[in-house]
């Protein structure tokens, strides 16, 4: 018999209905946009003036970096079990709270060692506890058109992340880094605590009984048993899926963190850089909702094959574009596949693994993704210091999103239940 746990739950008391999921997604859209602070897109624009403010190099800094994301990475698993363990609502609260006052506390920075620190709190809240929460809520509360409504969320919260540089690039100028981390702190705190205690239900809906009469959309369904991390973790697609988003995490970070020393090689200003963000925000857009809709009626493996292949289009062309429609199309094809590989993530995993080891299983990929995020900046600035150009590094980093494409090809989906062997 499969070993895994059988899928169908009592309904929770005061569950909510179909009238919920607008404010369910607009928590998450909330939440995940709020991850701005933590993620690379936000911090690039900093980068350069804490180089000036605080005389290190740019190689120090991105190693800061670097032990910022690590960190994270060894706090993901713990997280998701939070989250299977207390549901959404109060650990999207709890992190919320914490992340914004470390914001501001991280204005104090003043030499490497302080700079370290705030980033091992910026990433772990930002990029990693409240990321994963945020994507994690939609899967949990939302079970009809689950491929759709997590595009949604993950459009909005994009959206509202990749038009912050260019946001924050003026205040940055204008007012400096402290008192920008002063008030993105009081952002998180005035937005997201508020969203998470009064949109998001008390109770998670037990899924739907499955009647036989009607077919659940193909992004909806749920596995007749729920499956453990370990069981989950002895499947190709499971390794296949979190290597798709460790790449895209690793590469997009690299590229993202050096956006304006790695554009101005090619001839574009600072400003120019961060505009780009622009074209990104609108593939992104496209791609959550466009991929999300689509995951609902295709395989998961065709869409992360084509989301690779056109990442590693994106990785070679940075080190040969020019200003004007080649820039715009990076950008095009940087947003697309760093949002649309995390909405796919998000609706495979309920699909292929079930909802009640969902935040373990998460947890743990986005460890693997946070810890591969880590060395994206510090992999690009000593392939840049070592060889003048950022181009040769450019081209080994192609390799890797053309492996998992590969892989992709090759792996099987899961079957409805764990194998008999798993016991």
């Amino acid at each position: 018999m499969p070993t895994g746990t059988t899928a169908t739950q009592p309904p929770a008391t005061g569950a909510p209905g179909r009238a919920h999921v607008p404010r369910v997604v607009a928590a998450a859209s909330v939440a995940l946009a709020l991850t701005a602070p933590g993620q690379t897109a936000a911090v690039s624009v900093f980068v350069d003036p804490l180089i000036r403010d605080l005389g290190v190099s740019r190689s120090a800094v991105s190693t800061a970096y670097l032990i910022g994301s690590l960190t994270g990475a060894f706090v993901m698993p713990v997280l998701g079990r939070l989250i299977d363990r207390y549901g959404p609502r109060r650990v999207m609260a709890t992190i919320a709270l914490c992340f914004g006052a470390v914001l501001m506390v991280s204005t104090a920075a003043s030499e490497i060692t302080g700079l370290t620190a705030a980033f091992i709190g910026i990433r772990v809240g930002g990029q990693g506890a409240l990321n994963l929460v945020a994507t994690t809520t939609v899967a949990i509360y939302v079970h009809r058109r689950r491929g759709f409504a997590t595009g949604v969320a993950s459009a909005i919260g994009t959206a509202g992340i990749s038009l912050t540089p260019m946001l924050l690039e003026r205040l940055v100028s204008d007012w400096g880094w402290r008192q920008v981390w002063m008030i993105e702190g009081l952002a998180v705190w005035a937005l997201v605590i508020p969203a998470a205690l009064l949109l998001l239900p008390r109770h998670a809906p037990a899924p739907p009984a499955d009647d036989g009469d009607t077919e659940a959309p193909r992004g909806s369904a749920l596995p007749p048993v729920d499956w453990t991390l370990g069981q989950a973790a002895r499947t190709g697609m499971f390794w296949v899926v979190t290597a798709g988003v460790a790449v895209c995490a690793l590469v997009t970070t690299g590229l993202n963190f050096h956006q304006v020393s790695l554009l101005g090689e090619r001839g574009l200003s600072p400003a120019e850089a961060a505009a780009t963000f622009l074209p990104q925000t609108i593939a992104g857009l496209i791609a959550t909702f466009g991929l999300g809709w689509l995951a609902d009626r295709f395989s998961d493996r065709m869409l992360i094959i084509v989301t690779m292949a056109v990442l590693a289009l994106a990785t070679a062309g940075a080190g040969w574009l020019t200003p004007g429609f080649t820039a715009v199309l990076y950008g095009l094809a940087l947003g697309a596949c760093g949002n649309g590989i995390r909405t796919l993530e998000a609706v495979a995993f309920p699909r292929c693994f079930g909802l009640r080891h969902l935040g373990t299983i998460r947890g743990v990929v986005h460890s693997v993704t946070v810890g591969a995020s880590a060395f994206g900046p510090l992999l690009l600035a000593l392939g840049r210091e070592h060889t003048a150009s950022y181009q040769p590094i450019l081209l080994a980093a192609t390799a890797l999103p053309l492996v998992v494409t590969l892989a992709g090809a090759l792996v099987r989906t899961p079957p409805p239940t764990p194998p008999r062997h798993d016991s």
